[in-house]
């Protein structure tokens, strides 16, 4: 799976941690964490790619809203 796929798919709305759908509201922030290993400017890339597509859907207020990081260790049985 590409980092491109995963950042598309923590965004759908039937794979978010909460009882509250995210197409009736804004964002305060995003904190999205990567496993595995895969390169930084990728990860960069796509975070930015999902503040610019989906600006309106986070509040103006909060500069840097947004966080990533990559643990670079796969999960137990990946490679």
């Amino acid at each position: 799976m590409s980092c491109a796929e995963l950042t598309h798919q923590a965004f759908e709305a039937k794979n978010m941690m909460c009882a509250a759908d995210p197409r009736h509201g804004r964002y305060l922030t995003c904190a999205m964490m990567f496993r595995g290993r895969m390169s930084t400017k990728e990860v960069d890339e796509q975070m930015l790619s999902v503040i610019n597509k989906n600006s309106s859907y986070f509040v103006e207020w909060i500069p840097n809203n947004v966080l990533s990081s990559i643990c670079d260790i796969p999960p137990r049985g990946l490679k």
